[in-house]
């Protein structure tokens, strides 16, 4: 990351009730503040509990910030430039969308406790209700859904 700060945008659709929150955050190419997407990903969360009366466990905000730290080390670590973390809320679940400047899916591994370290897209799908990529030729993008309640 570079000594600017993110670029953060935080909206509600409004349609007679708040059934959708989102926000997103802008991230240059280097994974130096990951506590801060941590942080974002529980703020957001926590003000969509207050605000729009989400129910969210505690449980669930840690295995989001989780989630989202994996998906954002990955977008860092293997693509050239920035990338985007997206986060909105719909239908009682947290749609995590993390894109970036690599066209390639990443590859799933199978599971292998011998193995050190990546295992990051292997925790995202154990803790996520679902994981998909969406490739173009200017990047992808990993979207990963939790069910909040």
């Amino acid at each position: 990351m570079t000594s600017e700060a993110p670029r953060e945008t935080t909206g509600e659709r409004s349609t007679g009730e708040p059934s959708r929150t989102e926000a997103s955050l802008a991230l240059s190419g280097d994974s130096t503040r990951l506590a801060q997407v941590r942080r974002f990903a529980a703020s957001f969360l926590t003000t969509a509990r207050g605000a729009a009366g989400v129910l969210v466990r505690v449980e669930t905000v840690e295995a989001v910030q989780l989630i989202v730290s994996e998906l954002v080390t990955n977008a860092l670590r293997h693509a050239p430039g920035p990338a985007l973390l997206g986060l909105s809320i719909s239908d009682g679940a947290l749609r995590i969308e993390v894109s970036d400047s690599n066209p390639v899916a990443p590859a799933a591994r199978v599971p292998d406790p011998a193995r050190v370290g990546q295992h990051g897209l292997e925790m995202v799908t154990a803790l996520a209700r679902s994981v998909s990529v969406e490739t173009a030729a200017t990047g992808k993008r990993v979207v990963a859904v939790v069910a909040l309640a």
